[in-house]
């Protein structure tokens, strides 16, 4: 029997992180993986999606490049070839990981692991001593049971990431992140949408306002959303031309609606893999939500058994992930560290992107945090105004009393690359005051944080 210092099951953003650490260290690790090194965010999730959708900006700007004085000619776009290019990227960057993974000594075992006890996992016929034990089985798509979903063909993200022909009329059922991606996308080749969100607003827990501002820009756009809708069923129809069609019936406040497409996207949210890997066999404490209960490093209720990531159900975030595997290696090696949640971004890289970090004014009110509201019109940035003709946005921090940056959220290009500056003075406590005394380099978008202090 093989014995190591670390097993990790699971080869996502936690595990391989957790893998590389670790055996940079020099500890001996084994890590198992039944599918793809990468898991769901590189295979299936954040990449392949950032991928399709610069491909899709990429029309979109040259759709309007007349905007910025540049004449194109005919533009068009090749689906399956972007789709192919998808894939090439998603192949390179596995491959990086499975370099990076063997250059650490990390003994990679392809198959389906089942804890046997915290110190043994079994893997087909083999079984692996191991003195930590790092669960990092991420998160699987959630399919409520609507009536008739089980006899109406849907698409989950895995199968819209590989469409390789346009249907002319998409439903998107959730207006989350994934959904909100794949609308963006989708429209911009010119695709009929509608999102059906069961609340008030899309993309709950974003900052509200800016998320309703987000939605009535692809509303100008031709994107139909269809907000406080229940879906209560869902009917398998004939269309106009033959071929069948999905009719998605729901509840709002007006009463009852449906809208009929080609085909139907369920991005109603994910939720962490508990089951058929013998979890169950540690008996690790849960939450009444059913999560593992985890310290700041990590750690469960089991001495010896970490778990990381999605499985957490703290953030279910690649971002989050990385951070949490770095915090269970220190923990393991002795070296002092906790994890912290305080400043953890959120981004949608539609177009425009949308990013947030730190509290909303929706999750203040509910903790009672007194707190007052800077908002700025990105124009207040010249290089913004440089790259973005005829395009607004919105920059909004939140501050408390005494100056201490408590949230940040923009809307408006590149919201993903500009927020680690809010997320950074949040997680370091600072006030306004000390953030303001930064040099920014000019012209930059980041600036606006700046201006808005």
């Amino acid at each position: 029997m093989e014995k190591y210092q670390i097993a990790i099951i699971g080869g996502g953003p936690a595990g391989y992180t957790a893998a590389e650490a670790a055996g940079r260290a020099g500890l001996s690790v084994v890590l198992f993986e039944k599918n793809s090194l990468g898991g769901v965010c590189l295979n299936e999730g954040c990449i392949p999606t950032k991928t399709l959708l610069y491909s899709a900006k990429t029309y979109d700007n040259a759709r309007h490049a007349a905007k910025y004085a540049v004449s194109v000619g005919e533009v068009g776009f090749d689906l399956p070839k972007i789709v192919a290019r998808k894939q090439k990227v998603v192949r390179k960057l596995v491959l990086g990981i499975k370099a990076k993974l063997t250059g650490h000594g990390v003994k990679l075992v392809s198959g389906e692991a089942t804890v046997v006890d915290k110190n043994h996992v079994q893997c087909g016929e083999e079984t692996y001593e191991c003195d930590n034990l790092l669960l990092c089985t991420g998160s699987e798509t959630f399919v409520p049971p609507i009536p008739g979903v089980d006899v109406v063909p849907y698409w989950t993200h895995r199968d819209a990431l590989d469409c390789k022909e346009l249907s002319q009329s998409l439903a998107i059922i959730g207006g989350g992140v994934i959904g909100m991606e794949f609308a963006s996308f989708f429209s911009s080749l010119g695709v009929k949408v509608t999102v059906v969100e069961m609340m008030d607003e899309v993309l709950g827990g974003m900052d509200k306002e800016l998320s309703g501002l987000l939605r009535a820009e692809y509303a100008k756009r031709g994107v139909k959303f269809l907000l406080g809708a229940k879906v209560v069923s869902l009917v398998k129809v004939s269309g106009d031309e033959g071929g069948e069609q999905v009719q998605v019936n729901y509840e709002d406040a007006a009463g009852v609606g449906s809208v009929v497409a080609d085909k139907l996207l369920m991005s109603v949210g994910r939720r962490p893999v508990l089951k058929g890997f013998g979890l169950e066999s540690l008996g690790l404490e849960r939450t009444e939500r059913g999560s593992i209960v985890v310290d700041k490093q990590m750690r469960t209720s089991v001495p010896g058994v970490y778990v990381c990531g999605d499985l957490t159900g703290f953030s279910l975030l690649a971002h989050t992930a990385v951070r949490e595997a770095e915090v269970a290696v220190h923990a393991i090696c002795g070296v002092q560290d906790e994890m912290s949640y305080r400043a953890i971004p959120g981004v949608v890289y539609t177009n425009p992107e949308i990013a947030g970090v730190g509290e909303t004014e929706e999750s203040a009110q509910k903790k009672g945090l007194s707190y007052r509201v800077v908002k700025l019109p990105m124009a207040y940035s010249g290089r913004f105004v440089a790259e973005n003709e005829g395009v607004n946005g919105v920059c909004k921090l939140l501050l408390a009393d005494d100056g201490t940056v408590l949230g940040a959220h923009v809307l408006g290009n590149p919201a993903s690359e500009i927020i680690t500056l809010a997320g950074m003075a949040i997680e370091l406590g600072l006030k306004a005051e000390a953030w303001k005394k930064m040099v920014f380099p000019h012209p930059t978008v980041g600036e606006i944080f700046k201006e808005a202090l």
